[in-house]
């Protein structure tokens, strides 16, 4: 069982920087992947990065690709999404889930086992 919690989201201007924090309690952390979702205003929850159990690797959707990156400390149980060049259309709610084993590809609809309540970003023109 995990209990993940979304730190971070705030007002921004475009163009600048924010970084979320999906912290972890519970066991298994080091065994779960963890994904990154965003729900802009009147749209649906859409994953947009993954990162892998030992943080080696990292997805991305086209539309962060480049301007977001991920990191994890798994002794501190914590994931880290750097979102750089921020635009307007950022704008939403940030969840992050935990899954088992590997990344799924992100276009593909899949059951994420835990979730955050999500954390807030606005990022204005």
């Amino acid at each position: 069982q995990l209990q993940l919690v979304e730190s971070g989201g705030a007002l921004v201007q475009s163009g600048e920087s924010l970084r979320l924090s999906c912290a972890a309690d519970g066991i298994g952390f080091w065994s779960h992947v963890i994904g990154w979702f965003h729900q802009a205003p009147g749209k649906a929850r859409q994953p947009i990065a993954c990162i892998s159990t030992t943080g080696d690797t990292s997805t991305f959707v086209s539309s962060v690709r480049g301007r977001f990156t991920m990191s994890r400390d798994n002794p501190k149980k914590k994931v880290i999404l750097q979102m750089n060049d921020l635009k307007p259309e950022d704008t939403g709610i940030y969840w992050c889930a935990a899954l088992p084993e590997a990344c799924p590809p992100l276009q593909i609809k899949t059951q994420w086992h835990y979730w955050g309540r999500g954390t807030e970003v606005t990022v204005s023109s």
